[in-house]
């Protein structure tokens, strides 16, 4: 992505200090944010009444490759468990396989904690408030994903769980309590903003013989990132002075861990510049029709 980087930085670290006081404030005032953002939550669907009628528009409104990718077979072989060797795949089909298997993991973290967050009916606070629309997101974010690979011919995918080892992770750590929890969630909304930007590039140059597709990918991919920019500061809103030591240190090794299990991402991303990225995060450099969209928490501000 081309980012539109302002001349005087206007923005302080996401890893800014922050007082009880002013994240109880902030809670609220997302809370307004996120209620306005994405509509009425429709709880039995998992979805959001605005993000919803986006993604109709995008269905009732196709559009698909040119040219028709040269074997699709080899991603229906891939896009699960990599079974060709990676240097074979073609660079369409390496990111392809690369986006199912990020939103494959996000679908897997948020079906685990939709369980275990109280629903709507018995959520009394409004950090519990909060967490059900969030979820509602992610579920909006997967459809999107989804719709992504139809675009490119692909509508033939399933949406398969992970191993049972990693499934039974993304059910335990929901219920981790916050001093455990709160640092590596807030980390891995920051690793899905980071992605997305370094994502947005190489859809550029995948899909540049491609532009109708490419422009609509990245449309997609737009409505997604400004919402996990907002979720960014959202679970940033959580963690106090201790935690945030925490977050910064969890940096390398959780994008490590997280991209190795992404063999596509090697050769695709430098995943040592988004760590680098995720360390001086600081909202100067998102563009601005992203800002005028999201949710900033008022001490990054």
């Amino acid at each position: 992505m081309t980012l539109n980087i302002m001349d005087t930085a206007k923005f302080s670290s996401v890893f800014s200090p922050s007082t009880v006081e002013q994240r109880t404030k902030n809670f609220a005032d997302y809370w307004l944010f996120t209620q306005q953002h994405g509509g009425d939550l429709l709880e039995s669907d998992r979805d959001l009444a605005k993000k919803k009628a986006r993604l109709e528009y995008f269905q009732n409104n196709p559009v698909r490759l040119r040219k028709p990718l040269e074997n699709p077979e080899v991603f229906y072989r891939n896009y699960v468990h990599l079974k060709d060797p990676v240097t074979e795949l073609d660079r369409k089909t390496l990111l392809l396989c690369a986006i199912y298997k990020f939103a494959r993991h996000e679908l897997n973290g948020i079906e685990g904690a939709w369980d275990v967050v109280p629903d709507m009916a018995h959520s009394f606070s409004v950090e519990d408030k909060i967490s059900r629309v969030h979820l509602a997101e992610e579920f909006c974010h997967v459809r999107l994903f989804n719709e992504m690979l139809v675009t490119c011919g692909l509508d033939k995918v399933e949406w398969v769980p992970l191993v049972p080892w990693q499934q039974f992770i993304y059910r335990q750590f929901p219920k981790f309590p916050g001093f455990l929890m709160d640092a590596p969630a807030f980390i891995t909304e920051l690793m899905g903003v980071i992605f997305y930007f370094h994502l947005y590039g190489v859809i550029d140059d995948v899909f540049s013989d491609e532009p109708e597709v490419r422009d609509r990918l990245k449309e997609m991919l737009d409505e997604i990132t400004i919402d996990e920019i907002a979720h960014v500061g959202q679970r940033r809103n959580f963690i106090g002075e201790l935690g945030i030591k925490f977050s910064q240190w969890m940096i390398q090794p959780l994008f490590a861990l997280f991209f190795k299990d992404i063999p596509e991402t090697a050769l695709l991303f430098d995943v040592n510049k988004m760590i680098q990225e995720a360390k001086d995060f600081d909202y100067n450099n998102v563009p601005d029709f992203m800002l005028e969209k999201t949710w900033i928490p008022t001490y990054c501000q």
